[in-house]
Protein backbone atom coordinates (compact mmCIF):
# COMPACT_ATOMS: atom_id res chain seq x y z
CA UNK A 1 0.00 0.00 0.00
CA UNK A 2 1.16 3.36 -0.66
CA UNK A 3 1.38 6.05 2.00
CA UNK A 4 2.69 9.16 0.12
CA UNK A 5 1.54 10.35 -3.02
CA UNK A 6 3.90 13.18 -4.69
CA UNK A 7 1.93 14.55 -7.76
CA UNK A 8 4.24 17.54 -8.92
CA UNK A 9 8.05 17.76 -8.76
CA UNK A 10 9.92 17.61 -5.41
CA UNK A 11 13.74 17.90 -4.09
CA UNK A 12 14.99 14.21 -4.44
CA UNK A 13 16.74 14.75 -1.33
CA UNK A 14 13.29 15.02 0.57
CA UNK A 15 12.00 12.72 -1.70
CA UNK A 16 14.65 9.99 -0.20
CA UNK A 17 14.20 11.09 3.08
CA UNK A 18 10.13 10.44 2.76
CA UNK A 19 10.62 7.05 0.74
CA UNK A 20 13.29 5.59 3.98
CA UNK A 21 10.37 5.79 5.95
CA UNK A 22 7.32 5.54 3.88
CA UNK A 23 5.85 3.89 0.82
CA UNK A 24 6.07 6.30 -2.37
CA UNK A 25 4.51 6.92 -5.39
CA UNK A 26 6.45 10.31 -7.04
CA UNK A 27 5.47 11.36 -10.71
CA UNK A 28 6.10 15.08 -11.25
CA UNK A 29 3.71 14.79 -14.38
CA UNK A 30 0.60 13.27 -12.37
CA UNK A 31 -1.63 16.56 -11.88
CA UNK A 32 -2.27 16.41 -15.79
CA UNK A 33 -3.39 12.51 -15.33
CA UNK A 34 -6.53 12.94 -13.31
CA UNK A 35 -7.80 9.49 -13.83
CA UNK A 36 -4.70 7.86 -12.42
CA UNK A 37 -4.52 10.87 -9.59
CA UNK A 38 -7.85 9.53 -8.24
CA UNK A 39 -7.11 6.22 -8.61
CA UNK A 40 -3.99 6.58 -6.46
CA UNK A 41 -5.42 8.74 -3.60
CA UNK A 42 -7.99 6.42 -3.09
CA UNK A 43 -6.12 4.51 -0.36
CA UNK A 44 -3.31 7.14 0.91
CA UNK A 45 -3.35 9.31 4.23
CA UNK A 46 -1.06 11.43 2.18
CA UNK A 47 -0.76 13.93 -0.58
CA UNK A 48 2.02 16.31 -1.62
CA UNK A 49 1.20 19.00 -4.57
CA UNK A 50 2.54 21.93 -6.17
CA UNK A 51 -0.05 24.47 -7.59
CA UNK A 52 -1.22 22.69 -10.79
CA UNK A 53 -3.21 19.80 -8.58
CA UNK A 54 -6.21 20.86 -7.69
CA UNK A 55 -7.26 18.93 -4.07
CA UNK A 56 -10.99 19.83 -4.69
CA UNK A 57 -14.24 18.07 -5.87
CA UNK A 58 -13.47 14.00 -7.47
CA UNK A 59 -9.67 14.25 -6.04
CA UNK A 60 -10.46 14.98 -2.56
CA UNK A 61 -13.94 12.68 -2.98
CA UNK A 62 -11.85 10.10 -3.65
CA UNK A 63 -9.42 9.88 -1.33
CA UNK A 64 -11.12 8.23 1.52
CA UNK A 65 -8.39 7.27 3.96
CA UNK A 66 -6.66 11.34 3.26
CA UNK A 67 -5.26 12.57 6.83
CA UNK A 68 -2.36 15.06 5.63
CA UNK A 69 -2.09 17.40 2.23
CA UNK A 70 1.72 18.94 2.11
CA UNK A 71 1.49 22.29 0.00
CA UNK A 72 5.01 22.82 -1.78
CA UNK A 73 4.33 26.59 -1.43
CA UNK A 74 2.77 28.61 0.10
CA UNK A 75 -0.80 29.61 -2.08
CA UNK A 76 -3.98 27.29 -1.00
CA UNK A 77 -6.12 28.42 -3.92
CA UNK A 78 -5.97 25.33 -4.94
CA UNK A 79 -6.75 22.92 -2.10
CA UNK A 80 -10.36 23.37 -0.87
CA UNK A 81 -10.00 24.06 2.81
CA UNK A 82 -13.07 24.09 3.93
CA UNK A 83 -13.89 20.36 3.01
CA UNK A 84 -10.01 19.67 4.27
CA UNK A 85 -11.55 21.15 7.74
CA UNK A 86 -14.84 19.46 8.11
CA UNK A 87 -12.55 15.99 7.33
CA UNK A 88 -10.15 16.51 9.80
CA UNK A 89 -7.66 16.97 7.42
CA UNK A 90 -4.73 18.47 8.00
CA UNK A 91 -3.27 21.04 5.16
CA UNK A 92 0.80 22.22 5.47
CA UNK A 93 2.29 25.04 3.39
CA UNK A 94 5.94 25.51 2.93
CA UNK A 95 5.15 28.89 4.83
CA UNK A 96 8.37 31.45 4.24
CA UNK A 97 10.49 28.62 2.49
CA UNK A 98 10.32 30.29 -0.44
CA UNK A 99 9.94 33.84 0.13
CA UNK A 100 13.28 35.15 -1.10
CA UNK A 101 13.05 33.72 -4.08
CA UNK A 102 9.88 35.85 -4.93
CA UNK A 103 11.29 38.62 -3.35
CA UNK A 104 14.63 38.35 -5.50
CA UNK A 105 12.24 37.67 -8.80
CA UNK A 106 10.18 40.84 -7.79
CA UNK A 107 13.07 43.39 -7.61
CA UNK A 108 15.43 41.71 -10.29
CA UNK A 109 12.55 42.04 -12.97
CA UNK A 110 11.77 45.44 -11.71
CA UNK A 111 15.53 47.21 -11.87
CA UNK A 112 14.81 45.11 -15.65
CA UNK A 113 12.11 46.89 -16.54
CA UNK A 114 13.51 50.42 -15.28
CA UNK A 115 16.61 50.27 -16.97
CA UNK A 116 15.32 48.68 -20.35
CA UNK A 117 18.83 47.86 -21.33
CA UNK A 118 18.08 44.20 -21.99
CA UNK A 119 15.63 43.78 -24.99
CA UNK A 120 18.39 44.83 -27.52
CA UNK A 121 19.10 41.17 -28.62
CA UNK A 122 17.36 41.81 -32.21
CA UNK A 123 18.79 44.87 -33.00
CA UNK A 124 22.39 44.50 -31.62
CA UNK A 125 22.76 41.17 -33.27
CA UNK A 126 21.13 43.30 -36.79
CA UNK A 127 24.56 45.41 -36.62
CA UNK A 128 22.77 48.42 -34.51
CA UNK A 129 24.17 49.55 -31.87
CA UNK A 130 21.07 51.81 -30.13
CA UNK A 131 23.43 53.19 -27.43
CA UNK A 132 21.19 56.60 -26.89
CA UNK A 133 17.83 54.84 -26.94
CA UNK A 134 18.61 52.57 -24.19
CA UNK A 135 19.27 54.90 -21.50
CA UNK A 136 17.39 53.29 -18.59
CA UNK A 137 16.57 54.12 -14.94
CA UNK A 138 17.89 53.38 -11.62
CA UNK A 139 15.95 51.48 -8.61
CA UNK A 140 17.40 54.04 -6.03
CA UNK A 141 14.92 56.97 -5.48
CA UNK A 142 12.31 55.28 -6.70
CA UNK A 143 8.57 53.95 -4.59
CA UNK A 144 8.00 50.78 -4.04
CA UNK A 145 4.11 49.98 -3.94
CA UNK A 146 2.88 47.12 -2.49
CA UNK A 147 -0.51 45.64 -3.03
CA UNK A 148 -0.83 43.47 0.24
CA UNK A 149 1.31 43.40 3.06
CA UNK A 150 1.66 39.97 4.53
CA UNK A 151 5.26 38.28 4.95
CA UNK A 152 6.83 37.96 1.32
CA UNK A 153 5.28 41.62 0.52
CA UNK A 154 7.10 42.95 4.23
CA UNK A 155 10.34 41.33 3.18
CA UNK A 156 10.28 42.79 -0.28
CA UNK A 157 10.22 46.09 1.74
CA UNK A 158 12.88 45.53 3.14
CA UNK A 159 15.22 44.54 0.37
CA UNK A 160 13.21 47.58 -1.85
CA UNK A 161 14.73 49.79 1.46
CA UNK A 162 17.99 48.52 1.46
CA UNK A 163 18.06 49.68 -2.55
CA UNK A 164 17.37 52.94 -1.90
CA UNK A 165 13.39 52.76 -2.40
CA UNK A 166 10.96 54.51 -0.55
CA UNK A 167 8.24 51.86 0.16
CA UNK A 168 4.65 52.38 0.85
CA UNK A 169 2.31 49.96 1.27
CA UNK A 170 -1.95 48.72 0.74
CA UNK A 171 -3.47 46.18 3.54
CA UNK A 172 -6.80 47.33 4.67
CA UNK A 173 -6.38 43.82 6.67
CA UNK A 174 -3.16 44.70 8.70
CA UNK A 175 -4.09 47.21 11.58
CA UNK A 176 -2.82 51.09 11.06
CA UNK A 177 -0.86 50.45 14.64
CA UNK A 178 0.78 47.47 14.03
CA UNK A 179 4.70 47.49 14.29
CA UNK A 180 5.06 46.13 10.30
CA UNK A 181 4.61 49.57 9.45
CA UNK A 182 7.24 51.05 10.19
CA UNK A 183 9.21 53.06 7.77
CA UNK A 184 6.36 52.10 5.02
CA UNK A 185 4.01 54.66 4.39
CA UNK A 186 0.35 52.97 4.85
CA UNK A 187 -2.18 54.28 1.71
CA UNK A 188 -5.20 53.31 0.67
CA UNK A 189 -5.30 51.62 -2.88
CA UNK A 190 -6.05 55.05 -5.62
CA UNK A 191 -3.33 56.42 -3.65
CA UNK A 192 -0.29 53.70 -4.23
CA UNK A 193 -1.16 53.35 -7.50
CA UNK A 194 -0.82 56.86 -8.37
CA UNK A 195 2.38 57.42 -6.84
CA UNK A 196 4.11 54.44 -7.11
CA UNK A 197 7.41 53.73 -9.63
CA UNK A 198 7.12 50.29 -9.03
CA UNK A 199 3.87 48.55 -8.23
CA UNK A 200 4.32 44.76 -6.72
CA UNK A 201 1.12 42.59 -6.07
CA UNK A 202 1.05 40.48 -3.05
CA UNK A 203 -2.60 39.19 -2.57
CA UNK A 204 -4.05 35.73 -2.30
CA UNK A 205 -7.27 35.12 -5.10
CA UNK A 206 -10.67 35.77 -3.31
CA UNK A 207 -13.36 37.00 -4.45
CA UNK A 208 -12.71 40.08 -3.22
CA UNK A 209 -9.65 40.29 -5.14
CA UNK A 210 -10.55 38.87 -8.37
CA UNK A 211 -10.28 41.38 -10.82
CA UNK A 212 -8.87 44.22 -8.16
CA UNK A 213 -6.30 45.30 -10.81
CA UNK A 214 -8.24 46.49 -13.43
CA UNK A 215 -8.69 49.29 -16.06
CA UNK A 216 -9.65 51.57 -13.59
CA UNK A 217 -6.42 50.64 -11.46
CA UNK A 218 -4.10 51.14 -15.02
CA UNK A 219 -5.43 54.29 -15.63
CA UNK A 220 -4.71 55.12 -12.01
CA UNK A 221 -0.63 54.43 -12.11
CA UNK A 222 2.21 56.97 -13.45
CA UNK A 223 2.65 56.35 -17.48
CA UNK A 224 6.35 55.15 -16.42
CA UNK A 225 5.63 53.13 -13.69
CA UNK A 226 6.12 49.24 -13.77
CA UNK A 227 4.37 46.51 -12.30
CA UNK A 228 5.07 43.05 -10.88
CA UNK A 229 2.78 40.17 -10.57
CA UNK A 230 4.18 37.13 -8.52
CA UNK A 231 1.26 36.67 -6.70
CA UNK A 232 -1.78 35.13 -8.06
CA UNK A 233 -3.60 35.26 -11.82
CA UNK A 234 -7.02 36.48 -11.77
CA UNK A 235 -5.72 39.08 -9.67
CA UNK A 236 -5.08 41.65 -12.90
CA UNK A 237 -6.88 42.08 -15.80
CA UNK A 238 -4.26 40.26 -18.35
CA UNK A 239 -6.38 42.34 -21.08
CA UNK A 240 -6.50 45.24 -19.45
CA UNK A 241 -2.78 45.10 -18.66
CA UNK A 242 -1.89 44.44 -22.48
CA UNK A 243 -4.08 47.38 -23.56
CA UNK A 244 -1.94 49.59 -21.15
CA UNK A 245 1.59 48.65 -22.44
CA UNK A 246 0.16 48.96 -25.90
CA UNK A 247 -1.67 52.53 -25.44
CA UNK A 248 1.80 53.82 -23.41
CA UNK A 249 -0.35 53.78 -20.02
CA UNK A 250 2.58 51.68 -18.37
CA UNK A 251 6.28 51.29 -18.71
CA UNK A 252 6.70 47.71 -18.59
CA UNK A 253 5.42 44.41 -16.68
CA UNK A 254 6.78 41.26 -15.36
CA UNK A 255 4.22 38.79 -15.01
CA UNK A 256 4.56 35.40 -13.26
CA UNK A 257 1.26 34.25 -12.81
CA UNK A 258 -1.83 33.58 -15.29
CA UNK A 259 -5.80 33.35 -15.15
CA UNK A 260 -4.88 30.32 -16.99
CA UNK A 261 -2.28 28.01 -16.32
CA UNK A 262 -0.39 27.03 -17.92
CA UNK A 263 -1.51 29.64 -20.73
CA UNK A 264 -3.49 27.92 -23.70
CA UNK A 265 -3.12 29.30 -27.52
CA UNK A 266 -5.96 31.87 -26.94
CA UNK A 267 -4.77 33.16 -23.40
CA UNK A 268 -1.13 33.32 -25.31
CA UNK A 269 -2.78 35.33 -28.06
CA UNK A 270 -3.51 37.94 -25.70
CA UNK A 271 0.12 38.72 -24.82
CA UNK A 272 1.43 38.74 -28.43
CA UNK A 273 3.42 41.80 -29.71
CA UNK A 274 2.93 43.58 -26.46
CA UNK A 275 6.04 45.80 -25.66
CA UNK A 276 8.39 45.74 -22.55
CA UNK A 277 6.44 42.44 -20.96
CA UNK A 278 8.69 39.87 -19.55
CA UNK A 279 6.32 36.27 -19.42
CA UNK A 280 7.47 33.80 -17.24
CA UNK A 281 5.79 30.18 -16.33
CA UNK A 282 4.91 30.58 -12.14
CA UNK A 283 8.90 30.12 -11.32
CA UNK A 284 9.19 33.57 -9.03
CA UNK A 285 9.02 30.74 -5.97
CA UNK A 286 11.13 28.28 -7.29
CA UNK A 287 14.66 28.17 -7.28
CA UNK A 288 17.52 25.44 -6.67
CA UNK A 289 17.84 26.64 -3.14
CA UNK A 290 14.34 26.87 -2.57
CA UNK A 291 13.04 24.02 -3.66
CA UNK A 292 15.30 22.35 -1.12
CA UNK A 293 14.41 24.33 1.65
CA UNK A 294 10.43 24.10 0.56
CA UNK A 295 11.01 20.33 0.02
CA UNK A 296 12.43 19.78 3.37
CA UNK A 297 10.22 21.56 5.25
CA UNK A 298 6.78 20.17 3.70
CA UNK A 299 8.43 16.45 4.13
CA UNK A 300 9.33 16.95 7.19
CA UNK A 301 5.89 18.65 8.59
CA UNK A 302 3.87 15.49 6.81
CA UNK A 303 6.01 12.93 8.49
CA UNK A 304 5.20 15.10 11.60
CA UNK A 305 1.63 14.86 11.05
CA UNK A 306 1.40 11.42 10.21
CA UNK A 307 3.18 10.02 12.95
CA UNK A 308 1.11 12.31 15.79
CA UNK A 309 4.20 14.76 16.20
CA UNK A 310 2.07 17.79 14.10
Amino acid sequence: MTDIVITEFMDEAAVAALRARYVVHHDPELFAKPEELTRLVAAVPALIVRNQTQVRGEVLAAAKALKVVGRLGVGLDNIDMDACAARGIKVFPATGANSLSVVEYVIGTAMTLLRGAYFANTAMLAGEFPKTKLIGREIAGKRLGLVGFGAIARDTARHGAALGMSVAAYDPYVPADSPVWAGVERLDLDALLATSDVISIHLPLTPETRGLIGEAAFAAMKPDAVLVNAARGGIMDETALVAALKAGRLAGAAIDVFEQEPLKADGAKVFAGTPNLILTPHIAGNTVESNVRVSGLVAERVMAALEGRA
